[in-house]
C-alpha cells in the first residue's frame, strides 16, 4: 500500500506511501500485501483498473456500514455528518472538515467541520494552496506527518503536527477533499490513508448524488414557485401587496439578505426606490437614483442582468447598504421597455450564482408584467374615481336643472317623480311660468344613457328656458326646439318630448307631442290614452307639430311618464305595459297627485323585483282638484 512520508526523508510531503513525487504516479506494487482483500481503484491512471487486495472482517464491516450510511440519504449535510462519524470509528481524529470545490471560483469552501474556528470556516482555499490545495490538483492523497516542515502549510490550529487529506474524485473529476489534522507527529498510518481513500471513493459518489438531488429539488421547487407566480402575481392588482408577494416568493429560491424594487420614473430619468427589505425587514426609504447612476442604472441602460461578486472592487456601485458584499440587478423589461429593476444583496462575496441567475431572469418578465398589470390597474381605478367625482358632480347639476319647485294654482295639483337609470340620466321635466295662470310642462327623453343623454337634456333645457318668456304654444315651442337643435346639429342624438300649457283660468290643457309616450287623461272614472304624435327633435328640419286642448273637471287627472315606467321588465323579461299603468291609475284614481306618483313608482318597483334598470324612469301627475 502506499507509504506515508517518514521523518527524516527531507521533509518532503508525498504521494502518501508511494515514495513518489506529487504529480507522478505511484507504483501497483507498493498497493499490495496489506493483509486485506477487496477491489480497490486507485486514483492514479498508471495502476490497473482493478486490483485484488486482501481486506480484513473489521474493514468489511466498516465498508458495509459505509455504504449503509451513505445510501440512506441525499441530504448533503446529513451525508457528510454520517462520514465524519463513521471515519471516526477507524480513526480518531480532533480536527476534521470536508471541503468541497465551487466550480464557478474553481477553489475550495469549507462545508463540514469538526474542531476547526470560524474563521478557519470561512476560509478560501485556491488549488494548490497548502496540503489540502496540493491533493486537490493533483487528485492525489497526501500525507505529512510534521506541517512544520511544509512551507506552503495553511495554519488551520497552531497546535496541529500531522495532517491527511484525501481527494474526493469521480470520474476524473475533482468533488472535493476530505481533510484530518493532529496534534501528534506522525500520527496518521498507511492504514488510515486506505481506510481514508477507500472512503473517500464513495463518499464523492455520495455527495454527487446529494448535489445532483439538490439540484432536482432546487428546479422542482422553482417551477412550483414560478407556477406559484404566474398564478398569484397576475391576480394581484395592488401595488404594495404585489411587491410585498415578490419578496416571499423570492426568498423560497434565492437566500437574499437585502431586496429592493426600483421603477423607471420616465419623466425625470429617475429611478425610484419602491419596495426594500433589508435583513427580513421592510425599510422604508424615498431614495431617488439617476438612470445614469450605480449598478441599478447600468442594469437599466444596458438591459442586462448585473451579478457583482464583491461591490467594493467595483466602481459602478453606489454605496446605500455599508454591509453589502456581492450584488445582482435585474431588469424588468416589458413589451421591450426597461419598466424597474430588482436589486438582491448579500453581505458575503461571491453570493449569487449561476443558478440564481437563471432563477432571475426566469422570474422577471412575470413581474414586470404583474406589475405594469397593477400599475394599468391603478391608474384605471384612479381614473375611474375621477370619473364618480365627475358624475357626481354631473348630477348635482342635473338636479339643480330640474324644477326645485312645484306651480301653486287654484285648480291644479302636480307630482313628479325621477328615477335614473344611471348616476345621471336622459330624461327631462320642467316647468316654466307663463303668467298667473299658465304653466308650461315639458316632459323629454334624450337618446341614449348617461353622460352624453344628460348633456343633450341640458341644451334642451336651456333652449327651452330661453324661450319661455314669449309664453309660445305648445306646438311653437317643439317648432323652436326643433329649429334650434337643427342649427346645433350632434349627429345619431335626438329627444323626445311631451310639452302642454295649463290654463289654471279655463281648467284646460293644450298638449302638443314630438315622439314621446303619449299621455293619459282619466276623466269620469276611465282612462284613455291622449293621440297626440309628432317627430322626435333634432331629426329633421322644419316640422310642424299637431296641438290638441282637452277640458277637465275636477277629479280628472294628465298623467305624463317616460318610456322607462311601460317598458320596465322583471326576471321573466316582461314589460310592466301601458295596461298595467292604466289600471293602476285608475285604481288610485281618487288620491291626490303626489299619492298616484308614488304607487306608480312603487308599483314598477314591485313589478322588477330587483332587475336593474336600463332606463330612466319619469313620472308627472297633473291632478284637477275644485277651488278651495
Amino acid at each position: 500500500m502506499k507509504k506515508p512520508i517518514q521523518d527524516g526523508e527531507e521533509g518532503k510531503a508525498t504521494i502518501a506511501g508511494s515514495g513518489a513525487p506529487l504529480g507522478e504516479p505511484a507504483s501497483p506494487d507498493t498497493l499490495l500485501g496489506s493483509g486485506f482483500e477487496g477491489d480497490y481503484r486507485p486514483a492514479s491512471s498508471s495502476l490497473p483498473s482493478t486490483i485484488r487486495i486482501q481486506t480484513d472482517p473489521l474493514q468489511i464491516e466498516f465498508l458495509m456500514r459505509l455504504a449503509n450510511a451513505l445510501n440512506t440519504t441525499l441530504d448533503l449535510q446529513a451525508l457528510m455528518h454520517r462520514t465524519a462519524e463513521l471515519v471516526r470509528v477507524v480513526i480518531d481524529y480532533k480536527i476534521f472538515a470536508i471541503l468541497l470545490i465551487n466550480d464557478r471560483t474553481n477553489d475550495l469552501r469549507m462545508r463540514y467541520q469538526i474542531g476547526h474556528t470560524p474563521e478557519m470556516e470561512r476560509k478560501r482555499i485556491r488549488l494548490g494552496q497548502g496540503i489540502v490545495g496540493r491533493a486537490a490538483q493533483f487528485k492525489q492523497a497526501v500525507l505529512v506527518n510534521d506541517v512544520l516542515n511544509e512551507p506552503d502549510y495553511v495554519p488551520a490550529n497552531p497546535q496541529v503536527r500531522s495532517e491527511l487529506a484525501v481527494p474526493l474524485v469521480l470520474k476524473s473529476k475533482l468533488i472535493g477533499v476530505i481533510d484530518i489534522e493532529s496534534e501528534q507527529v506522525g500520527y496518521f498510518r498507511t492504514e488510515h490513508m486506505q481506510m481514508l481513500e477507500l472512503t473517500a471513493s464513495r463518499v464523492a459518489v455520495a455527495i454527487e448524488n446529494a448535489r445532483l438531488y439538490t439540484r432536482i429539488s432546487r428546479q422542482a421547487q422553482m417551477l412550483q414557485v414560478l407556477n406559484e407566480i404566474s398564478q398569484d402575481l397576475t391576480s394581484i392588482l395592488d401595488l404594495d401587496l404585489l411587491f410585498d408577494r415578490i419578496s416571499q416568493l423570492l426568498r423560497r429560491l434565492i437566500d437574499y439578505q437585502m431586496f429592493s424594487i426600483l421603477l423607471v420614473d420616465e419623466v425625470e430619468q429617475l429611478l425610484d426606490l419602491r419596495f426594500s427589505i433589508r435583513f427580513g425587514r421592510k425599510f422604508e426609504s424615498t431614495t431617488r437614483l439617476p438612470l445614469t447612476h450605480g449598478l441599478v442604472g447600468k442594469a437599466v441602460r444596458e438591459r442586462m442582468l448585473l451579478n457583482v461578486p464583491d461591490v467594493r472592487k467595483d466602481t459602478r456601485y453606489h454605496l446605500v447598504n455599508a454591509e453589502t458584499r456581492s450584488e445582482m440587478v435585474v431588469p424588468l423589461i416589458y413589451k421591450n421597455k426597461v419598466i424597474g429593476v430588482l436589486d438582491l444583496e448579500h453581505t458575503r462575496p461571491n453570493f449569487f450564482n449561476e443558478e440564481h441567475e437563471r432563477v432571475m431572469i426566469t422570474m422577471a418578465a412575470t413581474i414586470a408584467i404583474s406589475i405594469e398589470n397593477a400599475r394599468l390597474y391603478q391608474r384605471v381605478a384612479q381614473q375611474e374615481q375621477r370619473l364618480e367625482n365627475d358624475l357626481a358632480m354631473a348630477r348635482e347639476v342635473q338636479l339643480r336643472l330640474l324644477p326645485q319647485k312645484k306651480p301653486q294654482h287654484v285648480h291644479a295639483e302636480f307630482a313628479t317623480r325621477f328615477l335614473p337609470a344611471r348616476t345621471i340620466g336622459g330624461d327631462l321635466y320642467d316647468f316654466l311660468k307663463y303668467d298667473r295662470d299658465r304653466t308650461g310642462i315639458a316632459l323629454g327623453d334624450a337618446s341614449g344613457k348617461a353622460t352624453p343623454a344628460a348633456l343633450y337634456s341640458a341644451l334642451v333645457s336651456g333652449i327651452m328656458r330661453a324661450g319661455a318668456p314669449s309664453c309660445p304654444t305648445p306646438s311653437e315651442m317643439l317648432t323652436l326646439l326643433n329649429d334650434s337643435l337643427q342649427e346645433r346639429r350632434v349627429d345619431a342624438q335626438y329627444i323626445t318630448m311631451l310639452y302642454a300649457v295649463w290654463n289654471d283660468d279655463n281648467q284646460t290643457l293644450q298638449i302638443a307631442n314630438a315622439g314621446a309616450v303619449q299621455p293619459l287623461f282619466c276623466s269620469a272614472g276611465e282612462v284613455a290614452t291622449i293621440q297626440a304624435e309628432g317627430f322626435p327633435l333634432g331629426l329633421f328640419p322644419q316640422i310642424n307639430y299637431e296641438e290638441f286642448t282637452l277640458a277637465t273637471r275636477p277629479g280628472d287627472a294628465i298623467v305624463f311618464f317616460s318610456d322607462g315606467i311601460v317598458d320596465a321588465q322583471n326576471a321573466a323579461a316582461e314589460m310592466f305595459g301601458t295596461q298595467r299603468l292604466c289600471d293602476l291609475v285608475k285604481e288610485h284614481l281618487q288620491e291626490s297627485a303626489s299619492e298616484i306618483a308614488d304607487a306608480v313608482m312603487h308599483a314598477v318597483g314591485l313589478f322588477q323585483g330587483g332587475i336593474e334598470r336600463f332606463d330612466d324612469e319619469t313620472v308627472v301627475v297633473l291632478k284637477v282638484r275644485d277651488a278651495q
